[in-house]
């Protein structure tokens, strides 16, 4: 499972706030409703962004009434200013066995991870963290993250079910959030309903999809054994040229159905390899995606 060690996600967690002070999430693409606080929401409230003028009724916060106009006209007329809100960002890890069986994979799987909640954190985000593993879900506390507890987390989910894909429906969303869905979605499932689900309630998701490049573009060729990495069990095969181009193939038309349901559902969608430093990963896709935006 995830075998990585305090010291090493230490590290991590700062390589990501490294990354988090260049990078960030598309908060001020979202249209917010909800608690006070920094960010344009869809009503009015009392930020010093004006919005409009209306006609004074009983009860209005005398504050807000335009005094020059009344001056002009003699009728009492209303500022009005555009809501500010916090905006709502949901994370959720996929902790499936395939997000951690490789050491390279896992590291950078925990790094997308710490990057999503710092990034959440800095904006002042009322965010939740959400772990599925096959039909399993676990809400974790902020501070498991912070104090680098949250694989223990991992540990003591045991789904039904490890192999099927992930049960988001188990995930009491919120409304009008922005869901960030970490993901290496390879999970043999139509794209179509997950996204579904993470659009529901006015949701905007966004999909950071680590991998190896070894998984994408294997060398293999001769005999091997297959480790299924949900299920236990070891599967020799022997891998033809012919069977390793259908798996590229395959491997490819996954990832292209991905791609074109996500632009279906307005989903940001970035691969992020997981063979070099984090930054220029997350500079190959997530920018022309739309998944970050420069801070």
């Amino acid at each position: 499972m995830v075998n990585l060690d305090p010291d090493i996600l230490h590290r991590l967690h700062a390589q990501a706030s490294v990354c988090a002070e260049r990078l960030s999430l598309p908060l001020r693409s979202q249209v917010w409703r909800g608690m006070a606080g920094e960010f344009q929401g869809a009503g009015t409230g009392s930020s010093i962004d004006f919005q409009d003028h209306r006609a004074y009724v009983p009860g209005d916060d005398p504050r807000h009434i335009n005094w020059q106009a009344y001056a002009r006209t003699g009728n009492y007329t209303m500022k009005l200013y555009r809501e500010e809100v916090r905006p709502v960002i949901e994370i959720v890890l996929d902790a499936s066995e395939s997000m951690f069986f490789d050491p390279t994979k896992a590291a950078r799987t925990a790094e997308l991870f710490y990057f999503a909640v710092i990034s959440a954190l800095q904006a002042g985000a009322s965010t939740t963290v959400h772990l599925l593993r096959g039909d399993a879900h676990s809400l974790i506390p902020l501070d498991a993250i912070t104090s680098h507890r949250w694989p223990e987390s991992i540990a003591a989910m045991h789904p039904r079910h490890p192999e099927k894909p992930l049960a988001l429906e188990l995930i009491p969303f919120r409304g009008n959030a922005i869901r960030v869905l970490i993901s290496d979605l390879l999970f043999d499932a139509d794209p179509s309903p997950p996204l579904r689900l993470l659009t529901r309630q006015q949701g905007k998701p966004i999909i950071f999809a680590p991998y190896l490049q070894n998984e994408a573009d294997p060398i293999w060729d001769g005999n091997y054994e297959f480790i299924d990495s949900e299920q236990p069990g070891h599967h020799p095969h022997r891998v033809e040229k012919t069977t390793l181009t259908r798996y590229r193939k395959a491997y490819v038309n996954h990832f292209a159905q991905w791609q074109a349901s996500a632009r279906r559902f307005n989903t940001s969608l970035a691969r992020v390899s997981a063979n070099t430093d984090l930054l220029a990963a997350l500079n190959e896709e997530t920018l022309q995606s739309g998944a970050l935006v420069v801070s």
